[in-house]
């Protein structure tokens, strides 16, 4: 009876015309990112974490919501009509996708993914009602060392889960934790890594990181390539399903939930890594798999299904642990700090309305992605179309007036610019910049934790492995980086990162 109280409590925060006008606006310029190549949620949030400063807590963080799980949808659409997806996640449907749009049958392929995206979204949405609470009572028995543990644990999965070379992964890792340490110790007053610029004083703060890195460095390396977006067939008809693809999609989408939904709330794995799981075992286990490649359904509806599952249980690490598990829940977790809210299992004995509130409009997120987008098709259709040189200076603008509103500061806007810089370079060097941002946020919330541990422990260290749950945590870190360290893993990333 107490998750139905929570969930009234949730829908009723929901149902107010603020939050609803919120949630519909965040899945609409969610989808408008998924559906044009180049931009992303991550860089989108980072441009709109200014905005979200005069809005109430609930309203702001339901639009950020809205927007992540949104731009999953709208990356179908660019990949199934141009071959060209708008999200990584959204790499996989292209293959089959496009090829269905090629052989007349695009209308189907979308209604494909907007079908499975609903079930999926809806029902690992309740997964998260579910697990979620008592998850949240678990991590309030949590000690410094108990966080601390699980902190290291998840950076390292971060490190494991990330593609291309490890020593790359673990050392963006590590200049994200010393980044994060920039500024002066709350503890001793003493100033670091600020190279006696009073402007580093007090941090880098993570909103100026962000839109550096995933906004201005994906400009810059999307200017290089100059895409040709020929469409297959600019008006989509035939949008109604038959009863023979219901039955060819049911099976998919009910794997594809499943496998997305327990793979998103890995740190590092989220809506990529469930989408390409859930392609290569439907293809193995189909009975069409020899059309896959070709124009096979359920090589649309399984991706589908898995990243939209794996996008929204990726909050149940952010909400109930205050552990950010991809670059989008980094940022999630920035914007509640900017509300004045700690992260973390107090959010739910603390403010029930937000958490709540937040899960509930993810259903009603969902269905207005089904009501709005299909509709909308001819929309997003002419939005492909837009010429990338007449959509970056728009960006460029925006990502530097909401640096700026920050503390109206022009060193802010050239850190930034040095921070795009930098992403440019990583992407030249094949290093993901995601590890980078979750060490900058965790960075800190570590070292506090630590010097809590030691303090409580009268500075004795094994107090992280004479406590069980921090010493089973430390040992699965350490088992997994033993893993990924051994030569054979080792050339299998490299080969799994040259094949994307």
């Amino acid at each position: 009876m107490e998750i139905l109280n929570n969930l009234g409590l949730g829908l009723e925060t929901a149902f107010t015309l603020t939050n609803l006008a919120y949630c519909l606006l965040g899945v609409f310029v969610g989808t408008a990112v998924g559906v044009l190549p180049g931009l992303g949620p991550v860089a989108t949030i980072a441009m709109l974490l200014p905005v979200t400063f005069g809005l109430p807590p609930v309203s702001s963080l339901i639009m950020l919501s809205g927007i992540y799980y949104g731009a999953q949808y709208g990356g179908s659409t660019t990949a199934i009509l141009v071959n060209l997806p708008g999200e990584s996640s959204s790499v996989v449907t292209a293959i089959d996708g496009y090829q269905m749009a090629r052989n007349g049958h695009a209308g189907k392929a979308l209604a494909t993914a907007a079908l499975g995206s609903f079930f999926a979204g809806t029902v690992a949405t309740i997964l998260l009602a579910l697990f979620a609470p008592p998850l949240a009572d678990l991590a309030l028995k949590f000690g410094p060392a108990e966080y601390f543990s699980l902190m290291v644990l998840g950076l390292v999965a971060s490190v494991v889960l990330a593609s291309g070379s490890l020593l790359n992964a673990i050392g963006m890792v590590l200049l994200g934790l010393l980044l994060g340490l920039a500024g002066t110790d709350v503890n001793s007053g003493v100033a670091r890594y600020t190279f006696d610029l009073p402007e580093l004083a007090d941090g880098i703060n993570f909103v100026i990181v962000a839109m550096g890195m995933f906004g201005i460095g994906e400009i810059v390396r999307n200017l290089e390539h100059d895409q040709t977006r020929n469409l297959v067939m600019k008006k989509v008809s035939g949008l109604m399903l038959s009863k023979d693809d219901f039955k060819r999609i049911l099976a998919p989408v009910l794997r594809g939930t499943f496998l997305g939904s327990a793979l998103g709330i890995l740190p590092g794995g989220g809506a990529m890594l469930a989408s390409f799981a859930a392609y290569s075992i439907e293809k193995k286990v189909s009975k069409n798999s020899a059309q896959f490649g070709k124009g096979a359904i359920e090589g649309v509806a399984a991706p589908e299904s898995a990243n939209n599952a794996g996008a929204q249980t990726s909050f149940i690490p952010m909400l109930t642990l205050g552990i950010p598990s991809n670059p989008v829940m980094a940022l999630m977790i920035g914007a509640m700090i900017i509300q004045g809210i700690q992260p973390g299992p107090a959010v739910m004995t603390e403010q029930p309305a937000l958490f709540w509130g937040l899960i509930a409009s993810m259903w009603i997120g969902n269905f207005f992605l089904v009501v709005l987008n299909l509709p909308l098709i001819g929309l997003w259709v002419k939005m492909i179309m837009v010429p990338y040189h007449r959509l970056y200076p728009a960006i460029l603008m925006f990502c530097a007036i909401g640096v700026f509103s920050l503390n109206s500061s022009q060193f802010d806007i050239y850190l930034m610019a040095l921070f795009g810089l930098f992403g440019y370079a990583c992407a030249k060097l094949n290093c993901e910049p995601a590890p980078m941002l979750l060490g900058f946020i965790i960075g800190p919330m570590m070292e506090e934790y630590l010097r809590r541990a030691m303090i409580l422990s009268k500075s004795d260290p094994m107090v992280f492995v004479q406590r069980p749950i921090s010493a089973v945590m430390l040992a699965m870190a350490a088992l997994a980086l033993f893993v990924v360290l051994s030569p054979a893993m080792q050339k299998k990333r490299e080969e799994a990162f040259h094949e994307e």
